[in-house]
């Protein structure tokens, strides 16, 4: 399963979701889908804005959790 780290890195950075929705111009629902995992795909130019704002590379904000058997 793959995790999107979004809330862990915005609190690192003492930032608040609304925050990142205005500096990204994102909605409120895209956002929240993309940090619960709702979405099925996530376009390059969104990961680059979420690790020029969070201040962090791919492999911080993406990491891959085991699925419980």
């Amino acid at each position: 399963m793959i995790k999107i780290n979004i809330e862990e890195l915005l609190k690192e950075n003492g930032k608040s979701k609304y925050w990142l929705r205005q500096k990204m111009n994102i909605t409120s629902r895209n956002l929240n889908k993309i940090i619960r995992g709702e979405t099925n795909s996530i376009s390059f130019k969104y990961i680059e804005e979420f690790c020029y704002y969070l201040n962090c590379t791919p492999g911080d904000l993406i990491t891959i959790e085991k699925d419980r058997p």
